[in-house]
Formats: C-alpha cells, structure tokens, sequence
C-alpha cells in the first residue's frame, strides 16, 4: 500500500486515540504537511514529514509505511520514525513545571492537590523567610 488517508493513518499509528479526533485536528488545522493544512481525505505517502500541534508542541513524524489499520503499540516504530525538534520537549517540560500557575480557562475549580501545589509555590518559607525568623525580629 503506497498512501493512505491522513486521518486513517494517524489513528491507526496511535497519534490520536480515535479517527474522529484525527478527523477534527485535520479540519480544524493542527496537521501539517510539509507547511500546508490537510484535509482529513488527504493520502500521504511514504518519507513524508507530518506535524501535528498537540498543544503546548508540536509533534513531528516522518512516515515509514502507509497503514489504514491500527497495529499494536509494539509495531508504531515500524509506522513511523519521530523527528519532533528537542526544543519542543524542553517547551512540554516547561509547560509542565509552571502548568499549575497558568490554568486553563474553563478547567473549573482547583482540586486539593492543585490547590496544594499552588500553595507550596507562594509559601514564605521557599523566598527564605520563616515565620519563626519573624518572630525572633519582634
């Protein structure tokens, strides 16, 4: 098999969990290839590079064979070959150190452990004051 639907292809490398969500990340604009958007209908082919945003990166992958079933997770480096830039993962690895600070709009309320979280991050003791320190002053 020479090419392959983009959206089929994506599902069946596990890029995306399901081929609907393939299917909307292609309308909605977040794969690539070769710089241009594709339609979910698009065939890619052999050696091509797709990228997918993923939110906070963006996700390079160079096809090695063109698939329309999904395989187990054990054949993906068969699929495909990532060629994601590494400065995209320090950007997922900062997104996740400050990801507590910057919340999502909509996500609701802060769980406890969140909550926590935030806390440890804005407590005195970790600017090097304690409250004993204070204390002692007056």
């Amino acid at each position: 098999m020479n090419e392959a639907r983009i959206d089929k292809w994506l599902w069946a490398a596990r890029i995306f969990k399901t081929r609907s969500i393939a299917a909307d990340a292609c309308k909605n604009g977040r794969v690539t290839i070769g710089g241009m958007n594709v339609k979910p209908s698009r065939p890619v082919k052999c050696g091509e590079v797709v990228s997918v945003r993923k939110p906070p990166i963006t996700y390079s992958f160079r096809v090695l064979q063109c698939i329309e079933q999904r395989v187990g997770a054990k054949l993906v480096p068969e699929v495909y070959e990532n060629v994601t830039d590494p400065k995209q993962y320090e950007l997922l690895e900062m997104s996740r150190i400050s990801g507590f600070v910057d919340r999502q709009r909509g996500t609701g309320r802060p769980t406890k452990k969140d909550r926590r979280a935030m806390d440890a991050f804005i407590d005195p003791v970790m600017f090097g004051f304690d409250e004993e320190d204070e204390e002692e002053e007056l």
